[in-house]
């Protein structure tokens, strides 16, 4: 089974400083797993950007690394601006290519500041999703 997922850059980062956790395992299955990741170009951007700061003192190659395998595995989708507000603006286009990807497929947003979304069941923590494949995985093996 597949699941569509927009990974929040707040997971992201999560995962990246503590890749033994939750949203580490999350990326992992972003990675080389069912989980396959939904993007644009300003999400990319926003995850090169953030992993970029001098505060995460990441090394330039782990972040290609990162970048290169979003880029391979990605679905890349081309979303319509929403007229919704979000207490953080940053986070429209998160909900934006989540809401486009759901035209088509069963999506998921991953996020570590669920209170910041409107209140979906699509809209999940990185715990939440992590149950989601695991016991859709329990279903598969009885």
């Amino acid at each position: 089974m597949k699941y569509y997922v927009v990974i929040d850059t707040n997971v992201l980062v999560s995962a990246v400083l503590k890749s033994h956790s939750v949203p580490g395992s999350i990326v992992e299955l972003a990675f080389d797993g069912p989980i396959i990741p939904i993007l644009n170009e300003a999400i990319e951007k926003e995850y090169r950007e953030v992993l970029s700061r001098p505060k995460f003192h990441l090394p330039e190659d782990l972040i290609e690394g990162i970048m290169s395998t979003f880029h391979k595995r990605a679905i890349y989708v081309d979303a319509e601006h929403l007229d919704v507000e979000l207490p953080d603006p940053k986070d429209l286009v998160f909900y934006e290519v989540v809401m486009e990807e759901r035209k088509e497929e069963e999506a998921y947003l991953v996020t570590g500041n669920i209170r910041h979304f409107p209140n979906r069941p699509f809209i999940v923590t990185p715990r939440e999703m992590l149950d989601i494949i695991l016991r859709d995985q329990d279903f598969r093996d009885e």
